[in-house]
Order: structure tokens, then sequence, then C-alpha cells
């Protein structure tokens, strides 16, 4: 099993929902943590609380993730704290709601840049020194939307299809090295996900907390990837390994529709 006291944990998107159960949970088995989000008020906040609750050491990282410098200027920071990551959580996210061609387009290349680039970025720059290290660990936050296109949910869905090929592509790479990688795939989560729109969660959505906790667990024991929320979740994406695409994009599109994505009125996009 994983022992994560004593070591140091990179989280994105930490400054609330998701990020921020992640960085409880990590703070509560005794990581140290290095908090990385845009808002730099929101995680110096964060990181009082935890030191308040757990007294582990906890650096924040202002950084605009939509912007394709910002791994680099993360990983320079880093050096200049004299930091080395043991585990990368790579759990911020972006995602746009709606019909793509009646919205606009910029939400979804924010979710591009954040969702892939960002994430790719941080797992190249952060887990080349893990590699030269032969220890470490990644932890990408992928989503059940990856395993079927999702009309509404276009460019989200298909930015987490790829975290999904590219963390299991990363983990038959890396296999004896010492540097593991996991997928996580969480279902609807009550993180505020649709805040600022008029789309619903589901009511019967995970609680980030336990979701954050079944994560660390999975990777604990050595899995290389997890469906941390409730089952039914797992057994959803067993459809689009089974049926045709286009019968799955339509299942999806009807969910949604009912859902009432297909006319949403927001700014564009939905933070996780």
């Amino acid at each position: 099993m994983h022992d994560y006291s004593n070591t140091t944990a990179l989280v994105t998107g930490a400054s609330k929902g998701l990020g921020e159960a992640y960085a409880h949970e990590l703070a509560r088995r005794g990581a140290n943590l290095v908090l990385v989000a845009r808002s730099a008020g929101a995680l110096h906040a964060l990181a009082e609380r935890i030191q308040a609750a757990h007294h582990v050491s906890v650096h924040v990282i202002a950084a605009d993730l939509s912007d394709r410098r910002s791994p680099q200027a993360v990983v320079d920071e880093l050096k200049r704290l004299g930091l080395e990551v043991d585990l990368l959580v790579n759990n911020a996210g972006l995602g746009a709601v709606g019909p793509f061609l009646s919205r606009p387009l910029e939400p979804n290349l924010q979710s591009v840049e954040v969702n892939v680039a960002a994430l790719m970025g941080l797992v190249h720059l952060v887990g080349a020194g893990m590699l030269e290290r032969g220890r470490g660990g990644i932890i990408n936050v992928a989503s059940t939307a990856a395993f079927q296109p999702m009309p509404y949910q276009a460019s989200y869905a298909a930015t987490k299809a790829f975290v999904l090929s590219f963390t299991e592509a990363l983990t038959e790479e890396l296999r004896g090295t010492g540097l593991r990688v996991m997928a996580a795939h969480p279902g609807a989560t009550d993180t505020g996900f649709f805040s600022g729109t008029t789309a619903s969660m589901d009511p019967k959505a995970d609680t980030p907390a336990s979701v954050a906790a079944n994560t660390l667990d999975d990777f604990a024991r050595g899995r290389s990837v997890s469906y941390p929320g409730r089952a039914c979740n797992r057994a959803a994406t067993w459809a689009s390994r089974l049926l045709p695409r286009g019968t799955v994009a339509g299942i999806t599109g009807g969910l949604n529709r009912r859902a009432g994505f297909h006319d949403v009125s927001d700014v564009g996009s939905a933070t996780s």
C-alpha cells in the first residue's frame, strides 16, 4: 500500500470542488501540499485551513492553466521553492455546456487548454523529474464522460477521452520504472460544476469528499484506473464498449436534452 505521509503532492484546480477535497484528504493522510489554481486569495485561505487542521506544509502557486505557458511557470516556481513533487494530481477542469455551434467558441478552447494541454504539460515537466528519481505518482482526473461522445458537452467529453487514452498509454510506457500513473473516472459529483448556468447536477451526485478518498485509496492499492463514485457510474461506461457509437451518442444526447443542456443559458462554461 502506498503511504502518503511525509510526501509532497501537487493538486491543480485546488481552490474549490473536487480539488479542494483532494487537498483536504491528502493532508489528512499526512501529505504536504502544493496547491495550484487561478485564485491566489482562495488558495491562501484554503492553505490556512488545512495547516490549522492537519499541521502539514502547504505552498500556494497561483496559475491560470488556460495559459499555455503555465505548466513551465509552475515548475519554475517549484524549483524556486526547492520542492520535489512525489504525487501530481491533475484535477483542474473546464467544460463548455450547450449546443456547440450556437454557443461561444472560447470556452471550448479554454477547456482544451486546461483539460488537455496543461495536463499534458505538467505530466511531462513534473513527470520527467519523477522518472529520473525512479519514483513518483501521477493521478489524471478524467471522467465517466471519457467513454462516450456527449452531445451538448461535446468538447468536454472529447477532452476527457484524451485523458483516458493518454493515461492508459503512459501506464504501459512507464511499467517497471517506479513511476505510476492512474486515471480516475468520477461520475456526477456535487462540485458546483454547473454553477452560473441553467443546467443542473444529478441530485444523486457523489460528494467530493467520498470521490477524493476513494481515488486515493485506489492509488494506494496500486491500481491504474479508479472509478471512485457509485457502482452505477462504472456500469454506465460499459454501454459504449458494447453498442455502436452512433447509438451511444443518441442515448447520451437524449439524457442531456432531458437535463436541459440543449437549451442552456450561461456564461459559456462550467468548472470542476
